[in-house]
């Protein structure tokens, strides 16, 4: 039978960690003197050794479409309907005006997409887009939910 006092390792000894002399020499497997030799010697990568390194020597040109992007940006519609009165038509600038969306990019043009199913007001909404819920929510309780543009 087996007992926890018996046991012997199998197999040998595992080897020295590099850079701590013993078996593999005084060097330690690292050759003589140099950058690599030393303790926390190893350069990032991509560095040639000085040399103007290949991501800086390539030009840098092509199309970015982040400046046309259009933003999307949600709002909930429980938000809208708490916050005007039953049979406002609600659109963008109103949301804007009042602050309830805050688009990211200052300049360029915005999506405002309704989400959530919880409506209390009978109100009109303009925006790009809505979800399934808010359209049933809204249309159930008698409001409308208009898209500004087909996508």
């Amino acid at each position: 039978m087996v007992q926890l006092h018996t046991l012997q390792p199998s197999g040998k000894d595992r080897k020295r960690r590099r850079g701590r002399g013993g078996s593999r020499g005084g060097t330690a497997g690292k050759g003589h003197k140099g950058q690599k030799a030393r303790s926390g010697g190893s350069p990032r990568r991509g560095f040639e050794g000085g040399q103007m390194p290949l991501h800086r020597r390539l030009p840098k040109r092509g199309f970015n479409n982040s400046e046309f992007q259009s933003e999307l940006v949600t709002v909930d519609l429980k938000r809208i309907t708490d916050l005007f009165a039953e049979g406002t038509e609600v659109t963008k600038d109103l949301l804007l005006e009042h602050t309830v969306i805050k688009p990211k990019k200052s300049k360029g043009s915005f999506e405002l997409k309704v989400l959530g199913n919880n409506a209390s007001k009978k109100m009109v909404i303009y925006a790009d887009a809505f979800s399934k819920g808010a359209q049933k929510a809204l249309s159930d309780i008698g409001g409308e939910a208009r898209l500004i543009k087909e996508r």
